[in-house]
Order: C-alpha cells, then structure tokens, then sequence
C-alpha cells in the first residue's frame, strides 16, 4: 500500500506540475531568445534557459549531441543518453542500457571510444558496457556513422564517441544533489561537483560524482513441452540490481614551450549487487504442494575502469605534429553464488528437500591497454594531408574458477556442504583461465579538400595485429597459439552542399571486427550449445565489411536540423558455428562444433533524424525531437536465413520541450519503442519485444544559479517479453523436436528523481 501511495503521489505532482505549465503555455513571452552562448558560459550547461538540439557536425558522416540535449531528461549513465539517440538499440533487462548495438547489431561490432580513443572491456566479445561510465563526466557524444582513415576500423556498424569534459568546457563551477525513488520504495541518493577554469598556468577541469542506482524487476516465467503442448511448469522470480557509481576525471591544457601539452584521466568504479530468488512451481499450479525447487541466486560486481593520456601538439615540419600516449585497462571481479533446493523429486513436497545444489564461480578479469600515436597534418594549398602511426600493446588476464556440490539431502555426507565453508577448492572451468597478448600496428593516410560546394576526403588505413594466447585448463601441448593479420581499410567521403540550408553526404569505407576472445581460445566446452560441445579456433581471422551511406540534411531555421541517411553493409569472412563432423561427449547425435569464417551477410537500413523549434508556427519556445530507424539483415547459416542475431526491426524516439520564460520554468516528454528482435544458435531460437518507455520532466529555474529538476521514466511499466525455442541436438532443431518452449515476462515500475543544481 505504501508503494502504491507513494507512486500515486509523485505521479499526480508531476501531472499537476504538467497541467499547471501546459495552461501557462498561451500566455507566456513569444519574444525571441538569445542568441546561442558560447561554450564556456556556465549558464548554458546548468542552468537551462533554452532548448538545445542536435548539433550539425563538420566531420563527415558524424551526428553530435551535447550533454544538454539529454540533460533536461537527467540521465544516470551514457546508456541512459544513448538511448534517445539514431539507431541505438539494447538487448538487455528492461530499464538496463549497457551494450550498445548500434544499428541493432551485435555490441561487438559497434566501437566505444572515450576521447577518440579504444579503451578495453569486460565483455569476451571486445565490447564496452556504456551504463558503467555516469552521465556527469561527458560533454558530448558523438554517432560517427561511416570510419575514416584516421580513425579506428573496428566499427561495422559505426562508432561512438564519448568526449569527455575538458579545461574549456565550463568556466565555474556546479554542484549536483539529489535522490531517486524506485518502485520497492527504496530511495538512492546522488551527488557530484565540477569545476574548470584557469589554474596552473593554464585550464583545468576536475570532477567527482557518486550515485546510487538501482533496477527492482520481477520475472514470471511458463515452461511447455512444445509451443501450444502441456504446460510443465512455472516460475515466479524477483531480481533486484542495485549498486554504487564513483567517478574522478581531471583534464588540464596548457601552452608549454612551442606547444599545448594535454593531460587527462578519469576512474570510475562500480559497485553493483544482482539479487536474484525464484520459486518454481508443477504443472503451473502455484502452491506449496507443488513447489518444485527455490533458487537463491546473487551475483557481487566490482568494476573499474580507468584512462590516463597525455598529448603534445606542436608546429613542426611546416605542419601541425600530435604525439599522444595513453593507459587504459579495466578490472572486473565478479562472485557469484547459486544455492538450490529441489522438491517432489521422490514424491516429497515442501519442506522436506530431495536434493542440493550449490555453485559459487569467481570471474576476475584484468585488460590493459597501451597506446601510442604520432600524426602530423600540413596543408597542401587548397587540400590538406595528414598521416601517422598508431600503436596498441593488449594484455588480458582471464580468471574463471568454479565449485559445485550437487547432494542428495537424504544420504547428504557429513559435514552438510550447505555449511558455510563447506565449498572448495575452485578449479577454473574450461577456457577459463587464459592470458592474452594483443599487438596492433595502424599506419594511416588521409587527403581532404573542397572544391567550390564540395567537401571530401579520401584515405587508408591498414590495421596489422599479432595475437598468442595461453590457456591453461587444455593439454600443455596445445596451450599456446598465435594468429597475425593484417586488413587494409580504404574510406571516401564527400559532402556537398547545395546552398546555404541543404547538403548531400555519401561515405565508403571498408571496416572490420575482430574476433571474440572466447572464441580464439583453444578450449573444448562441454555441452556448451544444446548437448553439443564448442571448441575454439585460434585460427580465427577476423571478419570485414564494406559500407556505402547515403544522406541528406536540412537546416531548419537557425537552430533546427532533419536528416534522412540509408546504410548498406556488405560482410564477408563472418564468424559462424560449424559442424566439425566429430562426435559429441553426449554421444550419438551430438557433435563438436567450432566457430569459423565461413559465412557473409548483409544490413541495411534507414535513419531519419529531426531536432528543431517550432518557430515556423509561432512556436519558438517549443522544441520537437524525433528519430525513426528502420534495420534489416539477411544471414545464413546451418538452419538456413535470417537476420543477424537479435537485431531489432525498428528504433523510435519521439519527444519536446516546451519552454516557459516568463516562469523560468519549462517541462516536457520523451517516449521511445524498440521493435521485436529475433536471435538464432545451435540449441536455442529467441524471440525479444519490449513495450514502450515514457519519460517526463518538469524543471523550475531559481535566478541565474539555481535549477531545480523533477523527472518521471518508465511510465508506462515497460516490460521485455521472451518467448524461448530449446533443443537438445542440431537434428532435433532441424525437425522442431522441443526439449522445452518457454514464455518469460519480465517488468519493472515507476522511478522518479529530483534533482537540485547550483552553479557558481
């Protein structure tokens, strides 16, 4: 009841709020606003008295979105962020924004970088969960649509770029409180503070941030036979995320001899419990009596990622020289334990157990990341040339160990192994203690020009990588492997702009995705898909696309932009599952499998983009965003087409903002639904919908330092629905003989925030 009347509260005092502005709309100043200020105006970023829209980018096939865009919706974490945006899809728990899949695709094939630079990630497939870096350190982010020579080509579907805040981002300061409520009633608190300006001879920006986050869902879960066959059992789950953001970043510019020295660093540490305990129930009859098994399940997350760089820009050689070094790494420790009690498996029901199972897996993974460039950049008269080197050292540790004590209770040894202390030793699971060492070489070269209305640019990059990797739970003999290639990467661009408000882009460029570091492991996993066991191949090379964009774009007044781009992806040398042909440890009908570059691919797509005041209907101090993709693939593989692995048909983002200067107030709503995806694997066929998320805003501006925010997200209860195609053999996928079809609801409530700025 407290829940409920506390939800119901808030949610009538932001309605009420909305009302109150919404009948104030006709009455307010039409006058026109002032102009943009300049970047290092404090104002702008904290105390907002405009709407922000999406920037016009100089760099080709690139979207920019300062934190202002997103700031009024007060997000928590660049996923947060990167959810309003073009094309950007999750395929995570409801509310949870961490792999981006750009395009739809997998994260894999989607490059982060932080300041234009790669920086190392948990994930076995070389991606980087975007939820774990906290909103406040970023000045804006960038969707860069289409690689170019200068940059890295690991990015099929494109790139993000997160830039952090530097020296001359804020002149002042500003300090951040406040406190969100989620739908157990628990209430998380949020602080953080940032300063820039003049200091030390030159400018300096430092900031701190903590946050409390939290994500309370519950799961219901109806487990059949076959699709419409006898229902076999039910599962009722509560999963409860919650954890603690710490983050530091520092940046420091000055002008030091002939040159500007940069310095920057940021740390940011997660801290994050997953509280997972299901009941599962017979023949969908939820009593006691029919209790099959209760499951305690935790999961104990300690993240840190971490970046330090320096870069000296001198004029040198008649031209701009760059030498930038960096260190970034990421160690991520994870302890989970799984406890088990199973009932009626003799006939006796609750609370006499049958049997007990108890897991405890510690994962430790430690990934650094040294980098180096030199480039130099002169004008050519009426073109400019710019090349360089780029050099990358990897090293990554994997630690996978684990313990099972699976007891019979009635003929349980003594001591219990439900004892605390009874669990040991752990012993690492195959492929799961490994050392990888990475060296990567990438010269480049880029010419660019105009000629009268046309912009363009032209270049090569070539990426040469040597691989060993030593697993130590395989035969000694065939512990050690190595792998080397190398993948040239052509790219072309030219933009042309037809008049002062319109202008046509086309890119070309060739790409690459490397392969995934579970994948080049020489290991043999038993029973990994289905019955069938997986080996890995560190022959792997990795897989390489060609791209074509096509796009058009429209300034709209002073500050208004639409945008309509098409995308094409030609992917060859695609890592896909293939049958070795040797038998499985399950025995007749199962087999070993291995991942292979064996198959190709398509994507395409479209992407229309609209951010921009309604001046043209009077209406200056109304503000529209929307964004709509459409994405589409086509893939083979051993059960015949598809689309690329739970790519979403759809993204759409909607959304305004509506400005109230004679209140100094302003309020406004954003709505976002992404569509149904579909994933394919030896075992397992998914298919993944989720309903739409609406998000609501009512700010009160105090003077010229005060900003007070109250925001409403999840409005509309989202859930993520799963409807789960398992299979015990590859015969059996093929002829649709089910071991089990499973329909899985998962939802989470209402979170509200409040939200307190002070500038200075």
């Amino acid at each position: 009841m407290k829940k409920n009347l506390l939800a119901s509260s808030l949610s009538r005092a932001l309605a009420g709020a909305l009302v109150i502005a919404a009948g104030s709309v006709g009455a307010q100043s039409t006058a026109p606003l002032a102009p943009e200020p300049a970047a290092t105006e404090l104002d702008a970023v904290e105390v907002r008295g405009e709407i922000i829209y999406r920037d016009r980018a100089d760099q080709p096939a690139t979207l920019v979105y300062d934190l202002e865009f997103f700031q009024a919706f007060e997000p928590v974490t660049v996923g947060d962020m990167l959810k309003r945006v073009p094309s950007v899809a999750f395929l995570s728990d409801v509310l949870e924004y961490d792999g981006v899949r750009l395009r739809g695709l997998d994260p894999g094939y989607t490059q982060i970088l932080i300041n234009g630079n790669r920086v190392p990630g948990a994930g076995f497939d070389r991606s980087f969960f975007v939820d774990r870096i906290p909103a406040e350190l970023v000045d804006r982010i960038e969707i860069v649509r289409s690689s170019s020579a200068d940059r890295s080509g690991d990015a099929i579907a494109g790139a993000l770029n997160i830039v952090l805040r530097d020296g001359y981002s804020l002149d002042g300061g500003y300090l951040r409180a406040g406190a969100a409520l989620y739908p157990d009633d628990e209430i998380e608190p949020t602080l953080g503070a940032v300063w820039g300006g003049q200091a030390l001879g030159g400018q300096l920006l430092v900031g701190a941030s903590t946050q409390g986050r939290r994500n309370p869902k519950l799961k219901y879960s109806q487990r059949f036979d076959e699709p419409g066959g006898t229902l076999d059992n039910t599962e009722v789950q509560a999963d409860t995320r919650s954890g603690d953001d710490y983050s530091f970043n520092v940046d420091y510019t000055a002008d030091i001899g002939p040159g500007t020295l940069g310095l920057n660093a940021f740390f940011v540490r997660t801290d994050r419990l997953q509280d997972e305990d299901s009941l599962e129930y017979a023949d969908g009859i939820e009593t006691q009596a029919n209790l099959l098994s209760v499951n305690d399940n935790d999961l104990d997350i300690r993240t840190d990622n971490y970046q330090v760089g320096a870069e000296y820009e001198w004029f040198a050689a008649g031209g701009e020289t760059r030498l930038r070094l960096g260190y970034a790494g990421i160690d991520d420790e994870q302890y989970e334990f799984e406890d088990e009690f199973e009932y009626l498996r003799d006939a006796n029901p609750f609370p006499e157990a049958d049997r007990y199972t108890g897991d405890r897996t510690y994962v430790d993974i430690r990934d650094r990341e040294l980098s180096g460039e030199i480039r130099h950049t002169r004008d050519l008269g009426g073109s400019e040339l710019r090349f360089g080197v780029e050099a990358t050292r990897k090293d990554r540790d994997t630690s996978i160990t684990a313990d099972r004590n699976r007891i019979t209770i009635p003929n349980a040894p003594t001591p219990s192994p439900v004892i605390p202390g009874a669990f040991g030793p752990f012993l690492p699971l195959d492929g799961g203690l490994n050392t990888i060492e990475e060296t990567r070489i990438e010269p480049f070269v880029k010419l660019s020009g105009t000629s009268g209305a046309i912009e363009w640019e032209a270049g090569l990059r070539y990426q040469q990588t040597d691989v060993e990797i030593n697993d130590f739970t395989v035969d000694p003999a065939d512990a050690r492997a190595e792998n080397d290639y190398g993948v040239f990467l052509p790219s072309a661009h030219v933009r042309w702009n037809l008049d002062e408000s319109n202008r046509l882009t086309a890119s070309v460029a060739r790409t690459m995705r490397r392969p995934g570091f579970d994948q080049i492991s020489p290991a043999l996993i038993l029973t990994e898909l289905g019955d069938n066991d997986l080996l890995g191949n560190p022959d792997l090379e990795p897989e390489t696309a060609w791209g074509l964009d096509l796009g058009w774009e429209r300034r709209l007044g002073s500050r208004g932009v639409v945008g309509i781009n098409a995308f094409y992806r030609d992917i060859t040398h695609l890592i896909e599952i293939a049958n070795t042909g040797v038998e499985g440890d399950e025995g007749p009908g199962t087999f070993v499998l291995q991942p292979r570059n064996t198959g190709d691919g398509e994507v395409w797509g479209v992407e229309l983009d609209l951010s921009t005041p309604l001046t043209a209907w009077g209406l200056e101090n109304t503000g529209v965003f929307f964004n709509y993709s459409w994405l589409d693939s086509k893939i083979e593989d051993v059960f015949g087409t598809r689309k690329f692995n739970d790519q979403s048909d759809d993204v759409f983002n909607a959304g305004f903002i509506q400005q109230l200067p004679t209140l100094e107030a302003s309020f406004g709503a954003s709505y976002r639904k992404q569509g149904e995806a579909y994933g394919r694997i030896v075992g397992e066929e998914i298919v993944t919908s989720y309903g739409g998320d609406l998000e609501v805003f009512v700010e009160k501006r105090l003077g010229e330092q005060w900003t007070l925010r109250l925001t409403g997200s999840n409005l509309l209860d989202s859930s993520k629905d799963e409807a789960f195609d398992k299979f015990t053999t590859i015969d059996d996928q093929f002829n649709r003989d089910y071991d089990e079809y499973e329909l899985e609801t998962e939802s989470a409530g209402r979170v509200y925030q409040f939200v307190v700025r002070y500038a200075f």
